[in-house]
This record gives C-alpha cells, structure tokens and sequence, in this order.
C-alpha cells in the first residue's frame, strides 16, 4: 500500500513514476499516439480527407462514458474499503479475545497462552496468504514437525485454525477451567474469525461482472479510435495529443479501478494485510504477556510491491 501525505501534492508526484499502473498506462497511451498519427498522417497527406464531424456527437458520448466510469471507480473503491473494514474488525476481535484469555487462564498457565497466541496469529497469517495465491504453512509461526504436515495437507487452513482455537476453549471448558458465562463471551469471538474470513472470501471470489468490465474498454476503445475523425478538422496535428490525453484521463480511471478491485493482493494500492496480520501477532503476543515474541517494530516501506 502506497504510503503519502495527501495535502503535499509535490511529493506525491514524485513518486508519481513508480505506480505500477502508470507504466502500463503510458505504454497503452503511446500505442493510441501511434493510431492517431497514423490516422492523421493519413488524412491529412494522403488521403487530403477531412470530415466534418460535430463535436456535439462526441460531447455527448463523453458524458455517458465519464458517468460509466464513475459508477466503475465507485465500485471499485467500495470493495476496497470493505476489505479494510473486515481487517481492521479482524484486529479488533483478535485483541478482544486475547484479553478474554488473558483474564480468564490462570496466572501460571503458559501453556494456554502461547497455544492461543500461536493460533490467533496463524489464523492471521495465513488468511493473508489465503486470499492470495494459497497458504504457505512456512508463513506460519512455531509449528512443530506433526503440525507442518498437517496443515499442509489442509485445502481450507484459516477455518481449521479457528476449529483448533474452538475445540482448545471446549477442552478447557470441560475441565472447568472455563465457565458458562466464560464461553458465552469467548464462543462469539472466535465464531467473528469465521465471519471475518468468509467476508474477505467474498470479496475475493466474486470480481467485477465480466460483461460490465468488457463494455466499459471497448466503449473507451471505440470512443477514442472515432475520437480523430471528430478533432482533426478542427486542429489538424493537435488531434495526436489531444486524443492521447482522452485517452490517458479516462483508460487511466479503469486502470484504476482494476487494480483496487482486488485489496488483497500485492499491487502497490492493495492493502498490507502482511503488515495488519504482524501487528495482530505483536498485539495478541504483548496482551497475553508473551513479551519475548514481540518483534521491534521496522519501519514499513512505501510500496509492499517492488517494481
């Protein structure tokens, strides 16, 4: 995720290069100057060709396309701050039920602790590489030999660490280390994981219909290929950056949108779910008094994304 002051407007352009979907956008603009060139080169020397189109048609077609785009970006966005939502709901539950166990356990039961502590954490852990491409049972934190296997062979690990967090609180509830007014709280909490999870899954696995998608980048497409015919009459080899900005103001609103329509992965404007799920096994590790897991904090870079 990109880190910047919105009120330093030199600064931000200064990184302004470095956006993954500026590059692909520039290279996509230069290929639209080398049609229009073509196109105007054409008709102006060759062909001595030059319609008279209204600009009226144009106009109006613009206005539909900047309406679609905006409907676009809006939805975009919307899933994006939905995802950060159900993260930062994620850290606050996680905390939550760590107090719980920490209030509730004995003083003197270690054990516990570092055995919710791990799985908390794991659960984060590996939820960050579940909506990505699949979890990686080595992201996770003091597995024994047994448990590597185990979870390695699980297809739907975060919802098998919520289940070893429920039947642990079971256990401890049958040997009457827990109560009845303990598991009330606690059976909530655990059950937000679940909650929490399939929410992010929705996100994950339901993108933008395609037939939407598609509509809006031939509009864009078509709109700027008849978009020369309409401006050449009028300024002759200005069309050639007129059309690229045209095309750079609106194709970059889609760029956009296609990036943070998915906030868990590892586009540079995608969200740190890494860094979130550190933070909950920082917090979750400090709340139960298990200081010597606790990492120094570093310093978090700009981009998650290196280019």
């Amino acid at each position: 995720m990109v880190r910047y002051n919105s009120k330093q407007w030199l600064r931000s352009l200064r990184n302004f290069y470095l956006s993954y979907t500026l590059q692909l956008l520039l290279r996509t603009v230069l290929w639209v100057g080398v049609f229009t060139t073509v196109v105007c080169v054409a008709m102006l020397e060759i062909l001595h060709w030059e319609p008279r189109l209204t600009s009226g048609f144009f106009s109006l077609l613009g206005i539909v396309l900047s309406i679609l785009l905006v409907f676009r970006t809006n939805t975009a966005y919307d899933r994006w701050w939905e995802g950060r939502k159900q993260w930062g709901a994620l850290v606050n539950n996680c905390r939550n039920l760590a107090v719980m166990f920490q209030a509730i356990l004995p003083v003197e039961d270690t054990s516990n602790r570092k055995y919710f502590a791990k799985h908390i954490s794991n659960f984060c852990l590996s939820l960050v590489e579940h909506l990505r491409n699949g979890t990686k049972v080595e992201q996770l934190i003091h597995l024994t030999g047994e448990e590597q296997i185990i979870y390695g062979s699980k297809d739907h690990l975060p919802s098998f660490i919520v289940l070893q967090i429920f039947q642990r609180t079971q256990n401890l509830y049958t040997q009457g280390i827990f109560s009845d007014s303990d598991m009330i709280n606690l059976k909530p909490q655990i059950q937000s994981l679940l909650d929490i999870l399939g929410a992010c899954e929705r996100i994950k696995k339901t993108p933008i219909p395609f037939s939407y998608s598609v509509y809006i980048k031939t509009f864009i497409i078509a709109y700027c290929a008849f978009l020369p015919f309409g401006l050449i009459d009028e300024f002759q080899y200005y069309t050639i950056p007129l059309v690229m900005f045209v095309f750079f103001a609106m194709a970059g609103v889609e760029f956009i949108g296609e990036e943070i329509e998915d906030p868990f992965g590892l586009d540079c404007n995608d969200l740190p779910t890494g860094t979130i799920a550190q933070t909950i096994k920082n917090n979750v590790h400090e709340i139960l008094c298990l200081f010597s897991e606790v990492e120094q904090r570093q310093e978090e870079k700009l981009y998650e994304k290196v280019f």
